[in-house]
């Protein structure tokens, strides 16, 4: 029996799985990071300052032109191609995924912390997979051609002028 996307799943999809997901791993890296002694990534607090700010704008930047290239109310009944989702199916998750938690991690100050937001790619990768499954359900043929133009949270390099 498959089941239907509710009106929270279609509001939110994966991303509060993700985040919980996410803020564990985080934790045990704090944690592992207490355990073992690294060096700091940098001394300079204001470079890692500035860092952090700058991800944190972009990654603003990003949702704001997420939401704006597709309404709230058009999520899961609309297939959004144009904005921020010409480029990534999924610019939110992105925003955090590929800006913030890598601002994030060097703000952190530790190795451990970098090795976090590069491991949540793959994690969320797979987390996104049920969510796309439902776009296919929905958009069928659409979403299929849309996923071979664009990159999942990473824009797809053009290669040959194409």
């Amino acid at each position: 029996m498959e089941m239907m996307p509710t009106n929270f799943s279609k509001l939110f999809g994966i991303g509060p799985v993700g985040l919980l997901i996410s803020l564990a791993l985080l934790f045990i890296a704090a944690w592992i990071n207490r355990q073992i002694d690294l060096p700091p990534i940098s001394n300079n607090q204001f470079l890692l300052s500035s860092i952090f700010f700058v991800s944190g704008l972009m990654t603003l930047v990003i949702i704001v032109w997420s939401f704006r290239s597709l309404p709230t109310a058009d999520r899961g009944n609309k297939l959004c191609t144009s904005g921020a989702f010409k480029y990534v199916r999924h610019p939110l998750y992105a925003a955090f995924l590929s800006v913030f938690d890598f601002g994030f991690a060097i703000y952190l100050n530790g190795y451990i912390f970098v090795l976090w937001a590069v491991l949540l790619h793959p994690i969320w990768h797979c987390l996104v997979k049920y969510e796309e499954r439902t776009m296919i359900d929905t958009f069928g043929e659409a979403y299929l051609e849309y996923q071979e133009r664009t990159g999942r949270f990473l824009p797809k390099l053009m290669i040959n002028g194409g």
